[in-house]
C-alpha cells in the first residue's frame, strides 16, 4: 500500500492512496516557500496578512461539512465531532485575524538612561516546516498555521500519511483564501525527505506534533542545524478529584475528558486519581459509564492502534491490575475500559494509554494526589476537581504540566496558550504566546 492513503477505519478499506512526493517536489515546496518569503512576506502588512487568515477562516465554515467528511473517513472521528473540529478551526483563524496588529504591534522599552527611544518589532524569520498527527487534522494545522502565516512566515507542511485528502483540502483552502503559490505548500513526503529539508539553510523552524520518538528524532536533526523547534508530544493528564458537591456532574466530566475524540487527544484526561473519602462511590458510577459509552462509540484511527492499545492493557493485567472492560477488540474498534490497581512501577503506569481506556487510583489527600499525578514523564494537561477554591490553585501551582483545568473539561480555547513540559514537549501554541515562537523580535534603539 502507498505511503499516503485513505484507509477507513471503520472498514478497513483502502478508500484511496495519493503518491509520495519525489525529492525533486520537496525541494520545489521549499524553494516555492522560500520565494514566497522574499515577495509576498516582505511586501504585504500585518492588515493585509490578517485579510487572508480572515478568508481561511470563512472558507473553513463554508466547507465545514465537507471537510469533516473527509477526518470521519480518515480516521474515524464521529461526525459531530469532526464539525465541531472544523468550527474550532475557524475561530482559532478568525481570533489571529483579529487580534494580528495588537499582537505585533511595536513594544516600546523604557530607557535606564540616555536620550531617545526603544523598542522591539516583530518580524518574520523565514519558511517553516509543520509536520502534524492524524488525531486533529485540521486543528493542529489551525494551531500552526493561522499565528505564523499572519507574521508573515510561509510554511511546508508534512501531514500525517493517513491525512492526505485532508492535507489536499486544505491546500485548496488557502490557495482559494488567495495566498500566493508558496506561502503555505502541502508535501507527501517521507520522513527521509523531511529530514532532508529541516537541514535545508532555508527552513528557519520545525513545529511537530506527535509522538516522543517523532519528537527526539526531529529536535536531534533541528538541534545539529541550530534550528528552533516547537514540539507538542505525548501526555498522560491527571484528573485529580479531591471533593465534589455533585458527583454524577463530576462523573460526566470525567467520561467526557476521557471520550473526546475515542480517548486519542495528548490532552485528554487519562489517569484518574481520587481521594479515598470519594474513591468507591467515584469508581462504581464512573466505570457504569465508561462501560455505557461502548454503545455506538467509533473505531480507534486504525487498526494498529487498536491492537498497539490491546497490548497496553494485557501488559497492564500480566502486572497485576485489574481490568473492568465493556468487551472485546473488534478490528478498529476497542471497547471502553476502567483500569484499576496499577503497580506504580509497571511500564504501564508511565505510559499513555491512547484510547478509551482510564485508569483509576486512589489516594489519601493531596500531597498523595499530587505525588501520584507528578510520578510521569509527561507534563501537558491537567484537571483538578475540589470544591475548596485555594486548595485548586495550590494544588494547580505543584502539578507539573503546560496547563492546569480547574473544575472544568473540555475548556480549551483560541486565546489559551497550549503545550507542555517535560517529555510532553517544549513551546506553545495558540493565544498571544503562539504568535511569539517562530518570530524575530528586532530590538531598534534611536538616540
Amino acid at each position: 500500500m502507498a505511503l499516503y492513503a485513505v484507509t477507513d477505519p471503520a472498514t478497513g478499506e483502502v478508500v484511496k492512496e495519493y503518491p509520495t512526493a519525489t525529492d525533486e517536489q520537496v525541494g520545489a515546496a521549499i524553494d516555492a516557500a522560500a520565494d514566497a518569503f522574499a515577495t509576498w512576506s516582505k511586501n504585504s502588512t500585518v492588515a493585509e496578512r490578517a485579510g487572508l487568515i480572515g478568508k481561511v477562516a470563512q472558507l473553513h465554515t463554508e466547507r465545514k461539512d465537507e471537510l469533516a467528511a473527509i477526518i470521519q473517513r480518515e480516521m474515524g472521528k464521529p461526525l459531530d465531532q469532526s464539525v465541531g473540529e472544523v468550527e474550532f478551526s475557524a475561530a482559532i483563524y478568525e481570533y489571529y485575524a483579529d487580534n494580528a496588529e495588537k499582537f505585533l504591534a511595536d513594544e516600546p522599552i523604557t530607557l535606564l538612561e540616555g536620550e531617545g527611544s526603544a523598542f522591539i518589532r516583530r518580524s518574520a524569520v523565514g519558511v517553516l516546516l509543520g509536520i502534524m498527527p492524524w488525531n486533529y487534522p485540521y486543528y493542529q494545522v489551525a494551531r500552526f498555521a493561522g499565528p505564523n502565516l499572519v507574521l508573515g512566515n510561509t510554511i511546508v507542511l508534512k501531514h500525517a500519511p493517513q491525512c492526505p485528502e485532508s492535507a489536499a483540502a486544505l491546500q485548496q483552502i488557502f490557495l482559494d483564501a488567495g495566498y500566493p503559490a508558496g506561502a503555505y505548500v502541502n508535501v507527501y513526503a517521507t520522513n527521509e525527505q523531511i529530514a532532508d529539508a529541516i537541514a535545508d539553510p532555508r527552513v528557519q523552524g520545525v513545529s511537530l506534533t506527535g509522538s516522543e520518538r517523532a519528537g527526539a528524532a526531529v529536535a536531534e536533526i533541528a538541534g545539529r542545524n541550530l534550528k528552533k523547534v516547537v514540539l507538542e508530544l505525548g501526555g498522560s493528564d491527571p484528573f485529580i478529584l479531591l471533593s465534589t458537591d455533585d458527583l454524577d456532574a463530576t462523573v460526566s466530566a470525567a467520561v467526557d475528558g476521557r471520550f473526546e475524540n475515542t480517548g486519542q487527544a495528548c490532552n485528554a484526561a487519562k489517569r484518574f486519581i481520587v481521594d479515598e473519602s470519594i474513591y468507591d462511590e467515584f469508581l462504581g458510577k464512573f466505570t457504569e459509564k465508561v462501560k455505557a459509552a461502548a454503545q455506538g462509540l467509533a473505531p480507534l484511527s486504525s487498526l494498529a492502534a487498536a491492537e498497539r492499545l490491546e497490548q497496553q492493557v494485557e501488559n497492564a493485567v500480566k502486572a497485576g491490575a485489574t481490568l473492568d472492560s465493556a468487551g472485546e477488540r473488534s478490528g478498529a474498534h476497542f471497547p471502553p475500559a476502567v483500569l484499576t490497581g496499577i503497580d506504580p512501577e509497571s511500564p504501564v503506569a508511565k505510559e499513555e494509554l491512547f484510547g478509551p481506556v482510564a485508569t483509576v487510583y486512589k489516594v489519601a489527600g493531596e500531597d498523595e494526589a499530587v505525588a501520584v499525578a507528578n510520578d510521569i514523564p509527561f507534563g501537558l494537561g491537567s484537571y483538578v476537581f475540589t470544591t475548596d477554591p485555594e486548595q485548586a490553585l495550590r494544588v494547580a501551582d505543584r502539578i507539573e504540566a503546560g496547563m492546569v483545568f480547574v473544575n472544568a473539561v473540555g475548556a480549551e480555547g483560541a486565546e489559551l496558550p497550549f503545550g507542555g513540559v517535560k517529555r510532553s514537549g517544549f513551546g506553545r501554541e495558540l493565544g498571544r504566546f503562539g504568535i511569539d515562537e517562530f518570530v524575530n523580535k528586532k530590538m531598534i534603539r534611536v538616540s
